[in-house]
């Protein structure tokens, strides 16, 4: 079975030769700055076992030695790299697998930068879709 993603638009795809070796919730400023959201959830991988099927990201370097890739059409994160910390890996934004189920994250980093309320995020109401449209 092929582990496939790509982006909103459907410009990028991608495939995994092998399944991710650790999924993990990220809360790092870094992450929240290019996602506009308050984690992101990345699957780490030696970089050989992805292969960019359709269309060209675009990489932006991002702080230091971090460079991210998205699709510069629709804007939707990637992959990241940052060979000083993580050297021959990549990690890609789970969610953009065709499948973002299959591979359940088993932690949470970087959480001394999470915003506070993250931390309870867990103790909200919780609706299927908006209140009133379920």
């Amino acid at each position: 079975m092929a582990i496939t993603g790509g982006c909103q638009c459907g410009a990028i795809r991608y495939e995994l030769s092998e399944a991710p070796d650790r999924v993990s919730i990220c809360h790092c400023r870094d992450c929240q700055l290019s996602s506009g959201a308050p984690m992101v959830s990345w699957a780490v991988m030696p970089a050989g076992r992805l292969t960019v099927t359709q269309g060209e990201p675009v990489t932006a370097n991002t702080s230091g030695d971090t460079y991210r890739r998205f699709c510069g059409r629709c804007g939707s994160g990637l992959f990241y790299v940052n060979e000083t910390f993580l050297p021959g890996l990549v990690d890609v934004q789970s969610v953009t697998l065709d499948d973002p189920s299959a591979f359940p994250p088993g932690a949470q980093v970087q959480t001394a930068e999470q915003p506070v309320w993250a931390a309870h995020i867990h103790t909200l109401p919780a609706f299927r879709r908006y209140p009133g449209m379920e």
